[in-house]
C-alpha cells in the first residue's frame, strides 16, 4: 500500500473496527449475556466516580442521546442504578448495581480473551504494542 493510498487506510480502519466489534459482541452475548452495546458504558460506569450520562457520552464518543438510551437499557437490564444528582438537578448519577458490577467483572475476563484471541492470534506482541501505540497515537490527535 502506497503512503498516500488513505482511502484503503479509511476502509481497513473502519472494516477491522467493525469485524472486532461483532466478534467480541457475539462473544458477550454469548458467553455472559451481556452485549458489547452494554459492556462498554458499563466500564466507563465503573471507572468514573459520580458517573452521567454526559461522562458516558463523552468517553464513548457518542451523542448524549444515545447514552441517554443505552443507560437506559443498561437500567432495565438490572445493571444500573440513576439517582438524581445533588450539584445538578438537571442531571443524574449512574452507579452499577452490585448485580452489574458481577455482570462486568464477568465479561472483563471474556472480553479480554476475545481481544487476546483476535489480535494475538494475527500481531506478535512487539507488533501488537507498536499497533495500540500508533492508534492510541492518531486517536489523541484526533
Amino acid at each position: 500500500m502506497a503512503v498516500t493510498d488513505l482511502r484503503r487506510l479509511f476502509d481497513d480502519l473502519v472494516g477491522l473496527e467493525i469485524a472486532v466489534w461483532n466478534a467480541v459482541d457475539a462473544r458477550l452475548s454469548r458467553d455472559c449475556a451481556l452485549p458489547l452495546g452494554q459492556f462498554m458504558p458499563m466500564r466507563v460506569m465503573a471507572a468514573t466516580p459520580g458517573c452521567r450520562v454526559l461522562d458516558v457520552s463523552a468517553q464513548l464518543q457518542i451523542t448524549v442521546g444515545a447514552a441517554s438510551k443505552v443507560v437506559d437499557r443498561v437500567e432495565a437490564a438490572g445493571h444500573c442504578v440513576r439517582r438524581p444528582n445533588p450539584q445538578d438537578r438537571r442531571s443524574s448519577l449512574i452507579a452499577l448495581t452490585p448485580s452489574g458490577a458481577a455482570a462486568l467483572a464477568a465479561a472483563d475476563v471474556v472480553f479480554e480473551q476475545e481481544l487476546r484471541e483476535l489480535l494475538g492470534a494475527v500481531l506478535s506482541p512487539a507488533a501488537l504494542d507498536r499497533f495500540a501505540g500508533t492508534l492510541g497515537r492518531v486517536r489523541a490527535a484526533l
